[in-house]
């Protein structure tokens, strides 16, 4: 029987040196989960993936393709330092996770193996830093901005150029995805507009059209994955509403996600209006806990970014 426990799970931007060290010590759960890790990724990096989420350097736990995996790892590691492998048999009332802590959301509620999830995110952080070396891109957060806003500076500043918006995180918080010359000419539109707007320190434009080639070799890979449906409702970034129970269905939703905008507020809206308990985050970082305090202010989310 289910509980009223709604977990989520951070994506890229919230990891930090040292994530997951204080819950690789104190739990020997989250201790086998870093094992099993280390194992599975190999020699894919320089040193074994657990020494950099503990020890960095910035410059590499900051890669796209590092970063994806040990955010997974250290959001695993939490989950099963507090609640051990009950959430994948039904301890779970619901679960939702930004943009790549979809992986982790999914995971949680049985849809895939740890091991399973790792190779997927593994491969979907290095397609996605491809991708991003191919076309000169970026990234540019709104603050203040509403929809309709962001979609008036792409359309204004786009010039023929791929320009769209990639994240839905909050209301007054949209991030716009493209190709460099364009998010220059997005930037100086919103000013213009009156709105704070910033490029953001990624490896290029996630969630646009330039990330099809990464997208197409994720299919692949989700075509010879395992995928079960979830015991619980686990909300598509694609969609803002639950992920259909039919494992293709789920398979081409993360496909979609790659080139198609994070709706992150819908899924917080979705899960406040139709799933009663407590919320949670799991390691690394307290973003998704300040994202909802944006979206709902009665929504008080618990962040478990270490231990206690």
């Amino acid at each position: 029987m289910s509980t009223s426990r709604i977990i989520l799970c951070p994506g890229q931007g919230a990891q930090s040196v040292g994530m997951g060290r204080a819950w690789r010590e104190s739990s020997p759960a989250a201790a086998a989960v870093f094992a099993e890790a280390d194992r599975i990724v190999g020699s894919r990096f320089d040193r074994p993936l657990s020494e950099v989420c503990f020890a960095g350097p910035d410059a590499v736990l900051n890669r796209t393709d590092v970063a994806q995996p040990a955010i997974y790892v250290a959001g695993v590691a939490c989950a099963r330092a507090l609640w051990g492998d009950s959430l994948s048999k039904g301890d779970l009332a619901a679960a939702a996770g930004l943009s790549l802590g979809e992986y982790t959301a999914l995971h949680l509620a049985g849809a895939f193996s740890f091991a399973e999830g790792l190779e997927l995110v593994l491969l979907r952080g290095r397609a996605m830093q491809e991708a991003a070396e191919a076309v000169p891109s970026g990234m540019v957060a709104l603050i203040g901005a509403e929809p309709d806003q962001a979609m008036q500076i792409c359309e204004q500043a786009s010039k023929g150029q791929v320009l769209v918006p990639a994240n839905f995180n909050a209301p007054g918080q949209i991030v716009l995805s493209g190709e460099s010359a364009a998010c220059g000419r997005a930037i100086e539109c919103a000013v213009s507009m009156g709105l704070r707007a910033s490029s953001l320190a990624v490896a290029g434009a996630f969630h646009s059209p330039i990330m099809a080639p990464a997208a197409a070799r994720l299919a692949a890979a989700l075509a010879s994955t395992p995928v079960k449906a979830p015991v619980c409702p686990v909300l598509s970034n694609v969609t803002g509403t639950p992920h259909d129970l039919n494992p293709d269905a789920i398979r081409s939703r993360l496909v979609e996600q790659l080139t198609r905008p994070v709706s992150w507020t819908d899924c917080c809206r979705w899960l406040a209006s139709n799933i009663q308990g407590e919320f949670h985050e799991t390691a690394p970082g307290r973003v998704l806990a300040g994202l909802m305090r944006r979206i709902d202010r009665n929504v008080k989310v618990t962040s478990h970014d270490e231990p206690g």
